[in-house]
Parts: C-alpha cells; structure tokens; sequence
C-alpha cells in the first residue's frame, strides 16, 4: 500500500486561508480592487483567489487562478494582485503564485458575480 497516496486522498484540492488573521479582510478587499480585463466582476468574486495565506509574521501569500490558461494577462494578473495588496498596513511581504489546479469554473463564483453576469 503507498503510504503518500494515502496522505493525499483527504487534502483539500483548494488549501484553506487563514480567514481569521487580522490582515485577511484587508487583503480580500484590496483583491476586490482587481478585475478581470474580460470580465466586469472583480478577480475575488469569480472565485480566481483560492487561498489567502498570512503567516504570522504578517507574509501574505496569494494562490489564484484564472479563467482560461490563454488567458490574455496571465502574465501580469498576479503582479496586479500584489500591487494591490502590498500597501495594505502591516504586510510585510506578499508572494502571489498562480496555479491551474483545480481548473477554474463558473460554479466558483459567487452568487453576486453570477447577478453581475446575468447567470441568475
């Protein structure tokens, strides 16, 4: 039996955020700043940030997505979302890494997004 299978079957394919750091809120708001060029709905409610990690030294580290791996800014997507984040007070540092699993889809956004885009 494969020990590291076993380890891995009840992960979460999304890592969870630390939602009750003092920082968290801000750092969701400030991701609300950025939009999707494409898309009139900001990058937080699509559903692109999947995990919002904050140490306790106050590192913000930003899991995010996007819609489609051709995805025309996907070079500068992850550069805006620390621009936007960096000035919060108290960051110390933000790294932003895109990943492509689990695939981005429409039943990640939230139900204002959907309002936003006419799916409701």
């Amino acid at each position: 039996m494969d020990q590291q299978n076993d380890m891995l079957e009840g992960t979460p394919l999304i890592k969870p955020s630390s939602t009750d750091h003092p920082l968290y809120e801000g750092v969701v708001e400030a991701c609300r700043t950025v939009f999707d060029p494409e898309i009139p709905v900001n990058i937080y409610e699509l559903g692109l940030i999947y995990t919002i990690d904050i140490t306790p030294s106050n590192e913000v580290k930003v899991i995010m997505t996007l819609t489609a791996p051709g995805c025309p800014v996907a070079g500068e997507m992850p550069g805006w979302v620390a621009d936007a984040v960096e000035p919060l007070p108290g960051v110390k540092q933000v790294d932003v890494e895109l990943t492509w699993e689990p695939p981005w889809g429409m039943d990640m956004m939230s139900d204002e997004a959907r309002l936003e885009l006419g799916f409701m």
